[in-house]
């Protein structure tokens, strides 16, 4: 009876250890990775390879692709830690919002300078907070112009080739004007409703979206003003429909219809436009004013605290920031590498496309860097400055109202920062 009695013991016990081992696992017993993805174009099938081949090499860990749509991550991803169920891992580009949710990697990559030297300096706010790796960069980011040759050419306008050929603002609103009085095309130019976007003007007019030691605002500062009155009148003037800005219409679609001169958008949407055969496309240099400027950005990879398979997920992290791994990644998916050492990559578009952002990433103000990683401030209020720039667009208040009130917003964000222990 005892030993009945102690066989039975053995058996619940047992299961109960394969219950708790259980946890984070596939029905398999494999390791099961949730991977929140958003795609910009191709790239979601491109990381489908990649884990494939990584559970070939890893055959105790299943990595599921979660994807949705970019404009669901964050509000999905705030709902799965709110239930205490993450994902295991996401992709994202806002990542100070979450940074408290993530797994510190650098328990998992050793050193850190040694990590954070590999990748482009500019961005290493937007992944390395309150000293903690929360994340690892894949990719960067750079605004520029695609352009529509076959409208160019029709119009007369030759384009910069070169960057001793850069237009200035009003060189390149006499084009876009040539462009217009040619009657080739709907629209000359487009624009994304974005102040991310808008902000590459602002720090080609000077401006800047917050001190030097971020402890105030300075968007209404001449500067950022004279460019708002500028973006205006560009939109007075026909150069620009208003429904992109003030009725909600995607600028990618009028730019793939072909009837539109230049999109102003990021290097992203190289993977979107490489299909479109019924118009030659290309790349061209932004213009400049006070200054040339893009603005960074990227997007990153997020290990989630509190899945039970940390450990799994932070390997698979290191695994796709090696070069050999990234550059696969970024080559197919046609993106600009964040690693330094994975800058002559070969691929299949034209090489030049990706030589002009990679110019106008080295060419951007460093106040563009400093004012979009203070995600303290950036996380919150960046749809504030689109409501402020939409608002002069409307006429409901003049560039200096309207900047006024976004700084105004700003501050009062900063101050609330600073009130926190």
């Amino acid at each position: 009876m005892k030993n009945s009695r102690w066989n039975i013991m053995k058996i619940l016990t047992a299961a109960m250890l394969l219950l708790l081992a259980g946890c984070g696992q596939g029905g398999s017993g494999k390791a099961q990775i949730d991977f929140m993805w958003f795609s910009d174009g191709g790239e979601g099938e491109v990381m489908k390879d990649i884990i494939e081949e990584y559970e070939k090499q890893h055959p105790e860990v299943d990595i599921n692709l979660v994807e949705v749509a970019f404009k669901d991550v964050k509000t999905k991803l705030k709902t799965m830690i709110a239930g205490g169920k993450p994902p295991a891992m996401v992709r994202i580009n806002d990542t100070y919002e979450f940074a408290d949710y993530a797994i510190d990697l650098t328990d998992y990559v050793g050193d850190q300078d040694k990590f954070t030297s590999q990748f482009e300096d500019s961005i290493k706010p937007f992944y390395v907070i309150n000293d903690r790796i929360i994340a690892a960069p894949m990719d960067i980011t750079a605004n520029g112009m695609y352009y529509n040759k076959d409208l160019f050419k029709k119009a007369g306008v030759e384009v910069p080739q070169s960057p001793d050929e850069i237009w200035t603002w009003g060189e390149f609103r006499e084009a876009l004007s040539k462009i217009k009085d040619s009657g080739e095309a709907r629209y000359p130019m487009v624009w994304d409703f974005s102040g991310h976007r808008w902000s590459t003007m602002m720090y080609e007019y000077g401006g800047q979206l917050f001190s030097e030691d971020l402890k105030k605002a300075e968007v209404n500062s001449p500067e950022a003003v004279k460019a708002l009155k500028e973006f205006k009148a560009m939109h007075e003037e026909g150069l620009m429909p208003d429904s992109v800005w003030l009725g909600g219409e995607n600028p990618n679609n009028l730019f793939r219809s072909g009837t539109v001169a230049v999109h102003l958008a990021g290097n992203w949407m190289m993977g979107s436009y490489k299909d479109i055969t019924h118009f030659d496309w290309g790349v061209t240099y932004l213009p400049q004013e006070d200054r040339r400027s893009s603005v960074p950005g990227g997007k990153y990879v997020m290990g989630m605290k509190g899945t039970g398979v940390e450990k799994e997920t932070a390997e698979f992290i290191k695994y796709l920031s090696t070069k050999e791994v990234n550059a696969e990644y970024i080559e197919r998916s046609l993106f600009l590498s964040a690693r330094k050492d994975n800058k002559n990559l070969s691929y299949p578009l034209d090489d030049k496309m990706f030589e002009v952002f990679t110019d106008e990433f080295k060419n951007t103000a460093p106040e563009a860097a400093r004012d979009w990683s203070y995600q303290q401030v950036i996380s919150k209020n960046a749809g504030d400055l689109t409501t402020g720039i939409s608002k002069a667009l409307k006429g409901e208040s003049t560039p200096q109202e309207a900047l006024d009130e976004v700084a105004k917003i700003f501050n009062e964000t900063i101050a609330q920062n600073s009130e926190k222990p």
